[in-house]
């Protein structure tokens, strides 16, 4: 079974469920301010989706000076995410945390 990175700068945490790893970001990291309406959004994972689900890639390349690599960078890690994590679960721990 392959190991979740956290995948934030300077974060070298690993998990074995994608549910972790997505929980961890959430509670242990500061929050990210969008670049594009300056929404205040979890960092990683519901960062991205706040991205992709709110703004079109257009307004994200051009709100975080990103290319084409990186708009399908963070498209392929939203999919797998939503491919494998239970959603509505991440959403209860995270509600249970704070």
């Amino acid at each position: 079974m392959s190991r979740w990175a956290c995948g934030l700068e300077g974060c070298d945490a690993a998990f074995d469920a994608v549910e972790d790893a997505v929980v961890h970001q959430t509670t242990a990291h500061d929050r990210h301010e969008c670049q594009v309406c300056g929404a205040v959004v979890p960092d990683g994972y519901f960062a991205i989706r706040h991205a992709f689900d709110e703004h079109t890639r257009a307004e994200f390349v051009r709100a975080y000076d990103a290319d084409s690599d990186d708009v399908r960078e963070r498209e392929r890690i939203k999919a797998d995410i939503e491919e494998i994590a239970d959603l509505d679960r991440i959403v209860e721990r995270v509600d249970g945390a704070v």
